[in-house]
């Protein structure tokens, strides 16, 4: 016997369940309601979800996700260009973002070293970081990545690329405990990690 009366509103369950964090009873009262909604506004709902697929780009400068070539972070002549903060993510972004505790530029690595999952230094935005050093005038590197063996072997390699680096090298503060994601850790934690930051040490 079916679960659902509708074969259309059983597709429609599996494809929300499949998003992170939504099992089938979210999945189903999320159908439910867009069903009961305004057909405009299901319309909408899905033509906004697929303009992001098509058309987000990654900015070209520090690899955040953009609406243009060079994203508004970048771009935006009041931030600090002295100073590049290095996180995992673009998750990171929007947490330290929130903050309100940093205003310079960022470089998203597009992960961590992980060897267990394939992700080696190759698979990440490291190269291009070094090479962002060798063309802007960068006078600090935070490096924030997550409180990982991960995030460390990360960090010491990164810290390795750039010995020749005139700058400070420095890193969050140990106010995130260990094996915590940034996108998960409170603002205020957040926002004082980055403010406390300490210089990098082998």
């Amino acid at each position: 016997m079916a679960e659902y009366s509708s074969i259309l509103l059983e597709n429609a369950v599996e494809s929300l369940s499949k998003l992170p964090g939504i099992g089938k009873k979210t999945a189903l009262r999320l159908a439910l309601h867009l069903l009961g909604e305004d057909a405009t506004e299901t319309e909408q709902l899905a033509d906004s979800l697929l303009k992001m697929k098509h058309n987000i780009m990654l900015c070209e400068r520090c690899f955040n996700i953009s609406d243009t070539k060079v994203c508004s972070i970048c771009s935006n002549p009041r931030r600090d260009e002295n100073t590049l903060c290095v996180v995992a993510d673009m998750r990171d972004v929007l947490a330290i973002e929130r903050t309100a505790s940093f205003n310079g530029l960022y470089h998203v690595l597009g992960g961590v070293i992980c060897p267990i999952e394939g992700i080696g230094p190759n698979n990440l935005k490291i190269a291009q970081l070094v090479e962002r050093t060798h063309k802007e005038e960068f006078k600090e590197i935070i490096l924030a990545l997550p409180a990982t063996i991960e995030g460390d072997t990360t960090n010491f390699y990164i810290f390795r690329q750039l010995n020749d680096f005139q700058g400070k090298i420095t890193v969050i503060s140990k106010g995130i405990a260990v094996g915590d994601a940034l996108e998960y850790v409170d603002e205020v934690t957040l926002g004082r990690s980055i403010m406390n930051r300490t210089l990098f040490s082998k």
